[in-house]
């Protein structure tokens, strides 16, 4: 009887460790903080990418170059690794692009990763850049604003319980269904602020630069995550 049990109790020790998180975690980590940014299941193409890069290194030393105070913060361009100050940078990635993964329940509330991309005039199918991205600080809208938005930048009407998000925590939503959002914050939030906070140049470059390490957080670590946020 005491080796059934034993047995039982190391089974159920082992399937705990080998069950899989029920999503993929990456973390951020600046000389101002880091964040833990949860990767969406419902971008899987861009999702697989982030992590892709990620583990290779690719993002490593990597600036975030473009900085726009109750807007977003810009990252992922290689050519940003140890470049000079004066610099232009946002032209750098992989020669690849990534489709468009809208999706309507994923939006630009604060603390979103989201995929940059060029513009409508040459990319009118919205691919995404191959690895830079940005991180949404925006702004508390009001019911009016996000009606203004809805009449002149969005050919629908912002659901009910994604106003209330913006009334409250704040975003961009100018940018839904234009952008891919592919991620969120769940560890960190504040950092967005302080490096929004940053003062910049006229290509909107902080002066200081804000240097990030992108690594992939291992099962046993996102498991382990997820139970915390479970758990309030």
């Amino acid at each position: 009887m005491k080796k059934i049990l034993l047995f039982l109790c190391t089974f159920s020790i082992l399937s705990t460790f080998a069950a899989k998180p029920k999503n993929q975690y990456v973390r951020i980590k600046t000389e101002f903080g880091e964040w833990i940014v949860r990767l969406y299941n419902q971008t899987p193409l861009h999702r697989d990418n982030f992590v892709k890069l990620a583990k290779s290194g690719y993002y490593n030393g990597v600036l975030f170059h473009r900085v726009i105070k109750d807007f977003m913060i810009q990252g992922g361009d290689p050519d940003s690794k140890n470049a000079k100050p004066d610099s232009l940078l946002g032209e750098g990635g992989p020669k690849y692009t990534i489709p468009a993964e809208f999706n309507d329940s994923l939006f630009h509330k604060k603390g979103v990763l989201a995929a940059a991309r060029e513009g409508d005039d040459v990319n009118p199918s919205k691919a995404s850049s191959g690895s830079q991205f940005y991180l949404v600080q925006g702004k508390v809208f009001t019911d009016q604003q996000l009606n203004n938005v809805e009449e002149k930048r969005l050919k629908f009407k912002i659901p009910e319980w994604q106003r209330e998000i913006y009334k409250t925590i704040g975003g961009t939503p100018h940018l839904d269904r234009n952008y891919t959002v592919y991620g969120e914050i769940v560890v960190g939030l504040d950092m967005v602020d302080k490096i929004a906070a940053l003062a910049t140049d006229k290509n909107n470059r902080p002066k200081q630069d804000a240097k990030m390490e992108v690594t992939v957080l291992k099962r046993r670590e996102a498991k382990k995550l997820e139970k915390q946020l479970l758990m309030g």
